[in-house]
């Protein structure tokens, strides 16, 4: 007969995100999220590696007329949202949680991207107001001080928390690092054509290049 040693003292534990703002002095867009870990059993937490897969819940927000109107590139036709809107991932971040018994507050840092490329940014972006609902899905290592000295236990993506985070914050930390700015990725036989476009007329700067272009373009 085999018998298997359960330790009953492994934590139990619970994840809030109650905080969150942008980190000013960062090289890149990024927000700073406050995670709250709680652990309801007595065995002392020695540390984590924390896996966190965050994700937009698209389907929990109401959006006014404009803003639907802008989502057209993310969502499609809004007859259709009924299928298109869907959980979106947003990203992963990793964090290294301390030593602690009761509770602890770590911080978790998400760098932001202005590239219009990836679907995240264009949400973020056409958005005028209000609040954005964030799914946290957990996982990684816990290590922690068990009746047989230094335990090990994996934690399962069943750990969650949610967080409404207002559009303002992701608005800000772009503002912060790129006020009055948009980036725009071009192939580049485009950006060398634009490049000689600008070139060959004088123009000082690439606004006035498109611009330029963009008034041609609506002239009758």
């Amino acid at each position: 007969m085999v018998f298997r040693y359960q330790d009953r003292a492994a934590p139990e534990l619970h994840f809030e995100v109650v905080s969150a703002e942008v980190l000013k002095y960062a090289a890149l867009p990024t927000l700073l999220f406050k995670l709250r870990i709680e652990n309801t059993e007595a065995a002392a937490v020695r540390s984590i590696a924390l896996q966190t897969q965050i994700r937009i819940a698209t389907a929990q927000r109401h959006y006014d007329a404009e803003e639907q109107e802008r989502l057209l590139e993310v969502f499609g036709e809004t007859h259709r949202w009924g299928q298109t809107l869907k959980s979106m991932l947003w990203t992963h971040t990793t964090v290294q949680a301390p030593a602690f018994k009761d509770a602890v507050v770590v911080d978790m840092l998400v760098p932001c991207t202005y590239d219009f490329e990836v679907v995240s940014a264009k949400y973020f972006h056409n958005l005028e107001g209000g609040e954005v609902p964030l799914e946290f899905l957990f996982s990684g290592t816990v290590f922690y001080s068990g009746d047989m000295g230094l335990q090990v236990m994996q934690l399962s993506w069943e750990k969650e928390a949610s967080f409404s985070m207002p559009i303002s914050l992701w608005k800000d930390a772009m503002d912060h690092h790129f006020p009055n700015s948009a980036w725009l990725r071009l192939r580049k036989d485009v950006f060398d054509r634009l490049y000689s476009y600008k070139t060959q007329r004088g123009l000082l700067t690439w606004e006035d290049a498109l611009e330029k272009l963009l008034r041609a373009g609506e002239a009758p």
